[in-house]
């Protein structure tokens, strides 16, 4: 078993190394963004260093990846994810994804008579996009006063004024993917390959 933990912990190393390189990353930056000084980092990078949860939980929040994902912790085999339901401002949000940093995902419910009729958009860093399941959710965007239906889309820079609510005063339930750096979501897809050499 020490074997085990004495492997793992001597990956993290080699790990930390290749996300800040792959995040194109300077170990000033990494200092500046964890507290941790660059001389530890460095050290932590050639494995001079053991690491250690005070050192790891920064870090793994930085690179926007998991404690688990850092260590090479192995596959629990369950892939289902027990987040609690958190209800602010009148709306039931519940965490779809445990990722630290990075895009965020909930499905929020709005109660029928949940929030109040009268908008009071606010601002933040941030970039949303929202997709509703049911019901019909009203969303004042600047300027705009639009109701989305099921199957409708809206994405924004939260930077903008923005309120949502039921636009009928009945419950609505919608996704919400959102990046508080401002990042978007974006698909990737592979080329199709066409046959030609």
């Amino acid at each position: 078993m020490d074997d085990d933990l004495d492997q793992a912990l001597d990956a993290v190393g080699p790990r930390l190394r290749a996300l800040r390189h792959e995040r194109e990353t300077t170990l000033a930056d990494l200092s500046a963004a964890t507290g941790i000084s660059v001389s530890t980092l460095s050290r932590l990078e050639s494995g001079s260093r053991r690491p250690t949860l005070e050192l790891l939980l920064p870090l793994a929040r930085a690179h926007g990846v998991t404690l688990d994902e850092l260590v090479g912790a192995p596959p629990t085999g369950d892939p289902r994810i027990h987040l609690r339901p958190v209800t602010r401002h009148g709306m039931t949000m519940l965490p779809l994804t445990r990722r630290p940093g990075g895009i965020q995902a909930y499905k929020l419910v709005i109660p029928a008579g949940g929030r109040p009729a009268e908008p009071t958009p606010q601002t933040h860093e941030g970039y949303e996009w929202v997709y509703v399941l049911n019901g019909r959710l009203r969303l004042v965007l600047g300027e705009h006063d639009l109701v989305l239906t099921p199957g409708e889309a809206a994405e924004f820079d939260t930077r903008v004024p923005h309120w949502f609510g039921p636009a009928d005063g009945e419950a609505v339930e919608f996704l919400s993917l959102f990046g508080a750096q401002g990042e978007r979501a974006h698909l990737r897809a592979r080329p199709r390959e066409t046959g030609r050499s």
